[in-house]
């Protein structure tokens, strides 16, 4: 497993911990604040790693567009 496949899964396993303590009203309202900040991080830290995935995918199809003689010549 890659190191990004690493980071996103942990940082959705979190995600998932901070979604479920919400959800049982197991913290206060500091706590909440603090937890919720966490949450942001996580996910702009998964968007990153998601669009960089899909810049290298879309780079990826494109090659296949490409004209095969030109990387004989």
């Amino acid at each position: 497993m890659s190191t990004e496949n690493l980071e996103y899964k942990n940082s959705m396993d979190r995600l998932e911990s901070i979604l479920e303590r919400i959800d049982n009203s197991e913290m206060g309202i500091d706590e909440l604040s603090e937890r919720v900040k966490e949450a942001t991080d996580l996910l702009k830290k998964c968007r990153q790693i998601l669009l960089k995935t899909e810049q290298s995918v879309q780079e990826a199809l494109e090659s296949l567009d490409e004209d095969p003689l030109k990387e004989q010549g």
